[in-house]
């Protein structure tokens, strides 16, 4: 079969990173605590996971649990000058953290190697800004990945996900020649609409990310029947959102590739 694909564009956190997507969830309970002493849980905090960091904190006080306690202490809903202030709060926090949470998820160096031997270029895009990837890329590329490209959330003036830009900045950054040729890897449904947005093949990665919350050692520990109760929550997410695939880990994608190789032949489309 003639190859066809020319890239896969994979998010971060989640994703190749941090198994679980704990770095900027627990520092955004961190920050709201800072900046205002208001008490925000984990899962809270999981909530918009994939959003640009500032348009997560925007989320976050819309969300309906969130917004109560907000106009209870301060007698108002959240304005852009609080969102302003928590972002301030979180961006050195941030900065300062993430290089703790660089480990790679287990097959990320495997699975480019094989995708690399395919001729496929390796694009990325996150929810980070520009000032925590300049860190997180150094970190990881001690670890042995260093992508093609990688597009931060704050790099467009278009804005970042859900919108398609930040994986259409790959395609021109990377010269790919068929958006259609492109595969989108990502753990949250914001990166996901963002692929299915730019006219990609969208693979959801159900346990290494944040809606399954789990570490690499919880992961590895989990029974048969927990894995399978975390799927089938997860699955329908992802599949509502526009996921063409769903799997585990970075681990499950060379196969997949070779699904889309086919369906590419075939005459298919994402």
């Amino acid at each position: 079969m003639q190859q066809q694909l020319e890239a896969v564009i994979f998010d971060w956190a989640g994703t190749t990173v941090d198994f679980g997507s704990f770095a900027p969830t627990q520092i955004f309970v961190d920050a709201f605590r800072a900046a205002y002493d208001f008490d925000l849980s984990l899962a809270e905090a999981r909530g918009p996971m994939g959003l640009g960091k500032w348009q997560h904190i925007e989320a976050l006080g819309r969300d309906p649990a969130v917004d109560a306690r907000w106009r209870a202490k301060f007698g108002r809903p959240m304005n852009n000058d609080d969102i302003d202030h928590l972002y301030r709060t979180f961006l050195p926090l941030q900065v300062e953290r993430v290089g703790a949470h660089a480990a790679l998820i287990p097959g990320t160096l495997e699975t480019v190697a094989a995708l690399r031997e395919r001729g496929l270029k390796i694009g990325s895009t996150t929810g980070y800004p520009r000032p925590v990837m300049e860190k997180l890329m150094l970190a990881a590329a001690a670890n042995g990945y260093t992508p093609d490209c990688t597009v931060c959330a704050d790099d467009l003036a278009a804005g970042a996900r859900p919108g398609p830009w930040m994986a259409l900045q790959c395609v021109l950054d990377l010269k790919i020649g068929k958006v259609a040729h492109c595969v989108k890897v990502d753990d949250t449904l914001p990166g996901i609409a963002e692929g299915c947005n730019a006219g990609m093949w969208t693979v959801g990665l159900m346990l290494s990310g944040s809606p399954a919350g789990l570490t690499a050692a919880e992961f590895a520990a989990a029974t048969a029947a927990e894995l399978a109760a975390l799927r089938a929550r997860i699955a329908p997410e992802f599949t509502a959102a526009g996921a063409h695939y769903v799997i585990d880990t970075i681990a499950d994608l060379p196969p997949v590739l070779d699904d889309i190789e086919r369906r590419l032949a075939q005459g298919e489309r994402p």
